[in-house]
């Protein structure tokens, strides 16, 4: 029996704190959980290894152009399907789906705009559609801006980010977008215009084999991965092993393929003096 009788106690019941999902991010490089209301701040770069998230057309387009300065062209253009592509998702379902998940029309938005005050012709991928892949209206958009720099006399700056090529959904009429755009950018080379090729992460396929390779002036973010096939696709191929860091930036910098590697928050500045100086 006890000695001061039966004790008495009282339950509390806690309440867990529910954090709401979408709240934090986990950098893929050092593993460092991130708020992501502080990633966005810092333009989507980890501010403890400098790994460079992708971003959406439209906020590169706000990194770069002055604000209220950018006009869009040809956003009417939207792609078909010549080939009547049958697979687990058909050609329009898929157009349509990621149509509703970016607001964009298709991969690329092109127009002019000012860079601190410097006007330039400008197109950026999107690597949420179809991972910014070049299907004939893509090919056709960035040819229009190119024929538009080339008439209005202004530089260009094409920011590519592209880990699909060419879009395998419009076969020939896809790679036909190649030497297209190649062709254009060859006018605007005798022309006297300068072109300023930005790689992102990923640069890959038949845009890296066309107008991504072309610039006057190459620049990419750090880490990108760059190149025609992916590393393992050339490892399985041709049965050795690649070099450490093989098609990143910093290798691709390394043997000449780039001119210069730019983190995020300097990348306004350096293509406003680039323009001031070669445009």
């Amino acid at each position: 029996m006890p000695l001061f009788g039966k004790p008495k106690y009282t339950v509390v019941k806690i309440r867990k704190r529910e954090i709401p999902e979408g709240l934090w991010t986990k950098c893929p490089s050092c593993n460092e959980p991130l708020y992501r209301k502080v990633l966005e701040e810092n333009l989507k770069v980890c501010p403890k290894c400098a790994y460079h998230f992708t971003m959406t057309a439209p906020e590169r387009l706000a990194l770069i152009v002055d604000s209220d300065t950018f006009k869009e062209f040809d956003a009417e253009l939207t792609s078909m399907d010549p080939l009547e592509f049958k697979g687990i998702k058909s050609y329009k379902q898929k157009i349509s789906e990621d149509q509703k998940l970016t607001s964009l029309k298709e991969a690329v938005i092109t127009g002019s705009g000012e860079i601190f005050g410097k006007r330039a012709m400008l197109a950026i991928t999107d690597s949420r559609f179809i991972m910014g892949s070049m299907g004939s209206v893509v090919g056709e958009r960035i040819t229009r801006v190119i024929e538009a720099a080339i008439d209005k006399k202004l530089p260009l700056v094409i920011v590519s980010g592209s880990g699909g090529g060419a879009r395998m959904y419009e076969g020939i009429f896809s790679l036909m977008q190649m030497a297209k755009t190649s062709g254009a950018l060859q006018k605007l080379h005798e022309a006297g215009l300068l072109f300023i090729s930005i790689l992102t992460n990923p640069t890959m396929g038949g845009v890296m084999a066309s107008f991504a390779g072309l610039g006057d002036v190459i620049i990419a973010e750090p880490k990108a991965l760059i190149g025609f096939a992916g590393p393992r696709v050339i490892e399985q191929t041709t049965r050795q092993k690649l070099p450490e860091g093989f098609q990143k930036s910093e290798f691709m910098l390394e043997h000449g393929l780039l001119d210069m590697i730019i983190n995020r928050k300097a990348l306004k500045e350096t293509l406003h003096q680039l323009i001031d100086y070669l445009g």
